[in-house]
């Protein structure tokens, strides 16, 4: 496909991603001298008409949307069985290839991210489009920082029949919501459930559902209860992680119903770190069975009466209708008579017991006791072992329930957390609900030999441990300002927090050499010499000697490079210059 010119105008150069329904290329458009990124259908897309047509319908709607967080659709086209999408081409990385640099985000980038995410789908849904497939892949991010949301080239027009309501699921399989993975009816919610799915990831790293096929991921979406951020990561804000979670229900009711109400949530957050996210409690307003109100009208005869147009089919139904309401009336009455009568019969027995007992016992008690059970007051629990809680309050005749665990600095089995503070009073039965700790949270630490100091302590940061001590040594091998050594071991299992201490390398170290006497010696002897202390004989440099040198001196140096005694580095190169005698003619 590279160099083909689609539409006249648009020249593809080079193959810059691709999708499960996609291939994604740079190109320029050479009616406007500006580049472009060009979507094309995959072939067994393009051979059916009916994804096409609505491929091509949608696209167009998601043309007239304009947002600076939403990646602009220029032009659609077809041309030899080639269907795409041209774009505006954005200069930056996918917002999972930031993830994967940084191992995570920070929680203020996230929420800096993610406002603009929600932003975009803020417009796309007031002009009734769902995006269907928010994920990191298809977001990208500028140099400076913006964000912007791509792929709404096959989103889902919220008014009409798309291929959303075909018997395939589109979608990706870790960020698709549970209604999705079901193939059910999609709305602006499902786009907020993806979003709290790449939220989760920024913040964690990592995915909350995962396994070895997409079945099985979408069938973890469906059922499988999330693990809080939180207890994942745990300096996460609680609002933040209270957000996420409420993005991520698996009931579209108990979610955030817009992409207004999570940007002001978002927004809140980022203005004020102790702003409280609350959940859904919607229980009461859930769907109930119950037995059908009957109400009489007491006026359907006049009714019936004055409608003199009436046939006498209607006139016959309503008769029915009368005697049905006369019969349940009646039927009524009789049920009314009847508690009344079991009401009184009951009141009668107990007074009349009342009396019997008063008449065999006419002198009641000085002091009465009257049986009413007194409050239970709730021990201090927090810092005692998870065995010494569970007898105190079993006890005192409460349940006893672990509600969670969680890694604190408390040695694991400690209670952290209680939902009812000691001196608080409760019932007979009620249930104290506790938190254990699991100990300091145990990670393991990466490989960080070869990387220059700087990245190295940010690799630190990022995986939750501390910069601890951080020496230099000498190397051979590795060069100056590279990491030659660690404590701990690269993969060795360490607290969160804990120090990891650096050895950086100086590069070779430096042995100082005392540069010998060469004078005198022939340039054989001089090379030899310097070999034996790690020096190199440099360039030798012959000369005529004067009437004042003997013969004998032919072949001798008389002057060198490096005075002799001085102290210089293994390796260093000395030359020299030495006498040499012209050759007489024979004869």
């Amino acid at each position: 496909m590279i160099g083909t010119l689609l539409g006249n105008r648009y020249e593809l150069l080079e193959k810059i991603g691709e999708g499960g329904m996609a291939i994604v290329y740079k190109a320029k458009c050479r009616l406007l001298d500006r580049y472009v990124a060009v979507k094309v259908l995959k072939e067994q897309y393009s051979n059916d008409r009916d994804f096409v047509e609505k491929f091509k319908n949608e696209a167009t709607a998601a043309a007239s949307l304009s947002h600076n967080n939403i990646v602009n659709i220029y032009d659609v086209g077809s041309e030899n069985s080639i269907n795409y999408i041209v774009m505006e081409y954005v200069s930056g990385k996918t917002l999972k290839r930031i993830i994967t640099e940084n191992i995570r985000l920070s929680y203020p980038r996230t929420i800096n991210i993610a406002i603009q995410i929600a932003s975009a789908l803020e417009c796309a849904h007031k002009n009734n489009l769902i995006h269907r497939d928010i994920k990191p892949h298809n977001i990208l991010v500028t140099e400076d920082g913006i964000a912007k949301v791509a792929d709404f080239g096959i989103a889902k027009v919220a008014n009409s029949m798309t291929i959303t309501n075909s018997n395939e699921v589109i979608g990706s399989a870790h960020y698709f919501s549970p209604e999705q993975a079901k193939g059910g009816f999609v709305d602006c919610t499902t786009d907020i459930y993806s979003l709290g799915i790449v939220m989760y990831e920024m913040v964690t790293g990592k995915v909350p559902y995962d396994a070895d096929s997409a079945v099985s991921v979408a069938i973890k979406h469906i059922q499988e209860a999330v693990v809080p951020p939180k207890q994942i990561i745990w300096d996460i804000p609680e609002n933040l992680n209270r957000l996420i979670l409420k993005a991520i229900e698996k009931e579209t009711i108990k979610r955030y119903q817009s992409a207004k109400e999570i940007l002001i949530d978002l927004n809140k957050i980022k203005e004020n770190a102790n702003f409280e996210i609350k959940l859904s409690t919607l229980e009461d307003d859930y769907t109930k069975v119950m037995a059908p109100v009957m109400i009489i009208d007491k006026n359907k005869n006049n009714t019936n009466t004055n409608n003199k147009n009436k046939n006498k089919y209607e006139e016959d139904e309503d008769e029915e209708d009368e005697e049905i309401d006369s019969k349940n009336m009646k039927r009524s009455t009789k049920i009314i008579l009847i508690a009344l009568v079991c009401i009184g019969a009951i009141i009668i027995g107990v007074s009349a017991g009342k009396l019997f007992s008063f008449f065999n016992n006419p002198k009641p008690a000085a002091n009465p006791v009257i049986n009413i059970e007194s409050k239970i007051t709730v021990p201090e629990l927090i810092g005692k072992t998870n065995v010494e809680a569970k007898k105190i309050v079993e006890d005192l005749k409460l349940k006893y329930v672990i509600a969670e665990y969680a890694f604190d600095d408390k040695p694991a089995d400690t209670i952290i957390e209680c939902n009812k503070k000691a001196g608080e009073t409760v019932e007979k039965d009620f249930s104290i609900r506790v938190t254990l700790s699991k100990g300091k949270q145990v990670l393991k630490v990466m490989d960080l030999t070869g990387m220059p100091e700087t990245t190295a302590g940010d690799a630190i940061k990022s995986g939750d441990f501390v910069l601890g001590t951080v020496t230099k040594d000498y190397s051979d091998s590795v060069a100056e300002g590279l990491v030659i050594g660690q404590k701990p071991d690269p993969d060795t299992e360490y607290e969160k927090d804990g120090k990891v201490d650096l050895v950086i390398s100086k590069g070779p170290k430096v042995i100082p050499v005392i540069v010998p006497r060469l004078t005198g010696k022939t340039i054989e002897e001089a090379r030899a010499i310097l070999e034996a202390k790690g020096l190199k004989l440099g360039k030798q440099t012959s000369f005529k000697p004067d009437d004042s040198v003997s013969e004998d001196q032919n072949g001798e140096i008389f002057l060198q490079s490096k005075t002799e005694g001085s102290s210089v580095t293994k390796g260093t190169v000395i030359t020299v210059s030495y006498y040499k005698f012209p050759i007489e003619n024979e004869g």
